[in-house]
């Protein structure tokens, strides 16, 4: 039984959730709007401000896709409020990261500086030249840009080198040196 989909959605104020019969969801907040579908097996109701997330029977899917579209409303209202954001951080000597207009430019080591394009519902800012910060109001797509970014060079398993999240905890294998004489 799905805990959190039993408990009501609060939208705080400022943001107007909207219901249509498709069911199709709308929030609509200070920082802009977002919509996601619903699945036929939940039902969203709107009771005075509270909105609440129903769901057609007790199966396991069903349970699930109950606690699914609870965690998507509130994830809506809290990006249309005050956003999500992912900050990576660019380890290794030379490697750094500058915006140039609408593109992210990206030093890795290759021969050449790596582009990314910018999409227009993203903001990514750089801090001195080695932090990534990617924000957005929607939580899927600032997670996605964020790992597209660490796909262009994931760190290294020996060194430790190449783009990570910050806080991220790489495991390094220790060398050949390491293991010992072999005799």
């Amino acid at each position: 039984m799905s805990r959190m989909g039993k408990v009501p959605i609060a939208p705080p104020a400022g943001v107007t959730v909207s219901l249509s019969d498709e069911g199709r969801i709308g929030v609509k907040g200070p920082k802009g709007e977002l919509s996601a579908n619903c699945s036929s097996l939940i039902n969203v109701r709107k009771d005075g401000d509270k909105i609440w997330v129903d769901r057609a029977d007790d199966e396991k899917k069903t349970r699930a896709l109950q606690g699914l579209t609870h965690r998507l409303i509130t994830n809506m209202i809290t990006g249309v409020t005050k956003g999500f954001q992912k900050e990576l951080e660019i380890v290794g000597v030379g490697y750094r990261a500058a915006v140039e207009g609408k593109d992210l430019v990206l030093s890795l080591g290759f021969s050449h500086p790596v582009r990314y394009p910018i999409a227009p519902d993203i903001r990514i800012k750089v801090d001195k030249q080695t932090i990534i910060i990617v924000e957005g109001i929607d939580k899927q797509r600032v997670g996605q840009v964020a790992a597209e970014i660490k796909k262009f060079r994931k760190p290294d398993a020996y060194k430790g080198k190449g783009i990570r999240y910050v806080g991220e905890h790489i495991r390094i294998k220790p060398g050949k040196a390491a293991v010992g004489t072999g005799f």
